[in-house]
């Protein structure tokens, strides 16, 4: 049986893909992008491990769910154990799948792997590819205009339009005393929004 090594979750988000998604953050990244948006959930460690039986549940329990997003951390490190919770998912029920990725499809492709080739069978939107700083156009559901936005089945070809020039824009979930913000950070967010804290201070 393999396990998921989950960063973070969002049950319930509008920022990361057409209608609401179930965002899944796994632990663990190969890459080190400059000014990536999850520094914490670069390093190598055990975060927290789960069944993907028991995610599927969660997901397919969370009421009003079109799909779910998965992003990290990098998710193809954990192929095999993301295979079995996508099958699960599908199984019961046509969810949406969208997936980001630091390598590219062709890299993925050339690795040779049943799992990660069985992965992108079952994704319907996949982008890929580095995030670098220079080329962040403050556009769409990517980081940077390098990465690409890989429609793998038609579902949301009607909306391709959202994936590459819709304008983003970020929620703020509190969690006990943490804030988890879920999106694609306009240009200047972090910023704008330390501004916003120190006003309410």
């Amino acid at each position: 049986m393999s396990l998921l090594n989950i960063a973070e979750i969002c049950p319930a988000t509008h920022t990361l893909g057409p209608g609401q998604r179930f965002a899944i953050w796994v632990q663990g990244c190969c890459f080190r992008c400059q000014n990536c948006i999850s520094p914490d959930w670069i390093p190598m460690i055990t975060a927290t491990l789960i069944e993907p039986k028991l995610l599927a549940d969660m997901v397919l329990s969370t009421l009003n769910t079109e799909g779910i997003t998965v992003s990290g951390g990098e998710p193809m490190l954990q192929a095999e154990a993301l295979l079995e919770l996508f099958t699960l998912l599908r199984e019961q029920r046509d969810i949406s799948i969208i997936c980001f990725t630091g390598f590219t499809i062709e890299q993925l492709r050339s690795k040779g792997d049943r799992n990660i080739n069985q992965v992108l069978n079952t994704i319907d939107v996949l982008i890929d590819g580095q995030y670098i700083q220079e080329l962040n156009d403050n556009k769409g559901w990517r980081g940077s205009s390098n990465q690409v936005v890989h429609f793998l089945s038609p579902r949301y070809l009607p909306e391709a339009s959202l994936f590459l020039e819709r304008e983003r824009n970020v929620e703020i979930h509190l969690c006990n005393d943490a804030a988890l913000m879920v999106g694609i950070p306009p240009h200047n967010f972090q910023r704008a929004f330390e501004q916003t804290i120190e006003n309410l201070t």
